[in-house]
């Protein structure tokens, strides 16, 4: 086979060119450290690096999250300090204000620093982040959590949704605790009621407060099953107490169903997780001899403090009318019917309307359908509603109900100043109610910090997984950059020998290509 000259120069050509060619691209991975700079370089391996990078973004992102996420529980953990400072300042001076030394001007002065301590409070439940978002307002972070009704009263205007950040494929953690979780479910101690049945007309000697409920599940478990109560005295010193069965169930009160007006402590009644507050106070001519006379015959009903409703009228009712007053009507209708969130009464005309379970959508159905307007009141689901007026046709009214089973802490602190700016001295009414504030606000603001110290743990759990997130990701991104390096990075070893070998075959090619370059037919003759 004969090979033109021409032929022979281009293939030698084309051979060299891709040699040196060969030699830089080696040289530059020498120079750079770098072997693959383009996809055509590895295809598989450049595709591998996409998936390592992309990785590696997500591996930030959620360091991101944590750093965020640290950040956020900081602040709230610093305000939930404060407040629980707060909480504690505020526990002794309801103890200090409870002691029977102190004079009316002295509880007025306790009760503006309660004041303060309420309005300083308020501002802390209604802190901000760094960015200007309400910290316990959930995801309704631009609205604040706890605003003051006309009443003196406070409502929880956030939601019920906690923010989260992922810190990892599958795992996402709270940015945030919400207001209702962290103060509206404080336990509230004051959920329990005494009444005076008999006699019919109070003649000072006997009273009972209306409780402090205790720690503990025995109030919804044994107390709530039985009520309401009749506890009914059969001597100065003995007293009976019967369920709404007519069941004798004295054996489950302290001492038997004993006590000793005389003795430290031996006033208080503890019945099915409630401690009850006896006050025995004899009147002018009571003797030792009638003791047994003028006590015997007193009684009372112990019984849950009823649920209370707010009725609200919707900003667009075309009348002025107003839900002015709400009871319970038929309890056993109201257990079975009336919606647990709260109800929303809709109007169909002057005097017929419908109940809604809230929040009212499209979609609803009525819980009660046609009810009906008599002497202005609407009765529905066991609860009676008064009218202020005539509502019209498409009035709607948002009924809120209150179950008080728990209690905020705003609302305490509102409560104990309340009490404290009322006088007492020479009305043994007035101090009875003020020590039953004094009481139950010592177990509610016990319950409140607990509720607090719930959230401060979680932020603790919270912190550490975070922490263990955190030493995961930094691992991650260790193999992500080995990974990465491995395919990316030359092997100086192997560049060089590879180099070194490239140089020489260019230069034994230059070699054997000047001396065949130079034959001839001369050289034969």
């Amino acid at each position: 086979m004969r090979i033109s000259t021409a032929q022979y120069y281009a293939t030698t050509a084309a051979n060299y060119q891709r040699n040196l060619n060969n030699l830089m691209k080696s040289a530059e991975q020498a120079s750079s450290g770098v072997k693959l700079t383009t996809a055509a370089d590895d295809p598989v391996g450049a595709a591998r690096l996409l998936q390592l990078d992309q990785q590696k973004s997500m591996l930030d992102q959620y360091s991101s999250n944590i750093s965020a996420l640290g950040t956020a529980q900081a602040q709230e953990e610093s305000v939930l300090d404060s407040i629980n400072d707060l909480l504690q300042k505020v526990s002794e001076l309801t103890v200090r204000a409870g002691s029977a030394s102190l004079n009316d001007d002295d509880r007025k002065s306790i009760g503006a620093e309660v004041g303060q301590a309420e309005e300083q409070l308020l501002n802390l439940m209604n802190s901000k982040d760094a960015n200007g978002k309400y910290i316990f307002s959930g995801a309704s972070n631009n609205t604040p959590p706890f605003a003051r009704n006309s009443d003196g009263t406070y409502s929880y205007q956030g939601d019920q949704t906690q923010l989260q950040l992922k810190i990892g494929d599958s795992m996402a953690l709270g940015l945030n605790d919400t207001g209702w979780e962290v103060f509206q479910q404080a336990i509230n101690a004051s959920r329990s009621s005494t009444t005076l049945t008999a006699p019919a007309v109070d003649d000072g000697r006997v009273s009972l407060s209306p409780g402090v409920v205790n720690p503990g599940p025995s109030f919804d478990s044994s107390f709530r099953s039985g009520e309401p109560y009749t506890l009914a005295f059969t001597s100065s010193t003995q007293f009976v107490i019967k369920d709404a069965a007519g069941n004798d169930v004295t054996a489950e009160a302290s001492q038997g169903g004993k006590f000793d007006p005389d003795a430290k402590g031996g006033s208080d009644i503890t019945f099915r997780g409630v401690t009850f507050a006896l006050d025995i106070t004899y009147q002018a001519g009571d003797t030792p001899a009638n003791a047994d006379a003028v006590i015997t015959g007193h009684s009372f009903q112990l019984a849950a403090k009823p649920d209370s409703f707010v009725g609200t009228r919707a900003p667009g009712n075309t009348s002025t009318a107003l839900v002015s007053q709400a009871s319970v009507t038929n309890a056993a209708q109201y257990q079975s019917f009336f919606p647990e969130g709260g109800a929303v009464l809709k109007f169909t005309s002057p005097t017929t309307f419908d109940l809604y379970a809230r929040p009212l959508t499209p979609d609803s159905v009525p819980v009660v359908t046609a009810g009906s307007v008599a002497g202005g009141v609407a009765t529905a689901a066991g609860v009676s509603f008064t009218l202020d007026g005539a509502p019209a046709a498409n009035d709607q009214f948002d009924v809120s109900v209150n179950s008080h089973q728990t209690q905020s802490p705003l609302d305490t602190l509102s409560q104990l100043r309340k009490a404290l700016e009322t006088p007492v001295q020479g009305d043994p009414a007035a101090q009875r109610n003020l020590d039953n504030v004094v009481a139950s606000t010592i177990s509610n603001l016990s319950n409140a910090k607990n509720q607090v110290d719930l959230a401060r743990g979680a932020i603790g759990a919270r912190g550490n997984v975070m922490a263990m997130q955190r030493d995961q990701i930094q691992s991650s991104n260790l193999l992500n950059t080995a990974a990465q390096a491995s395919i990316e990075d030359t092997d100086p070893a192997e560049v060089l020998t590879r180099l070194t070998l490239q140089q020489t075959m260019l230069q034994a090619a230059q070699l054997a290509f000047s001396k065949i370059s130079q034959l001839g037919l001369f050289n034969k003759l």
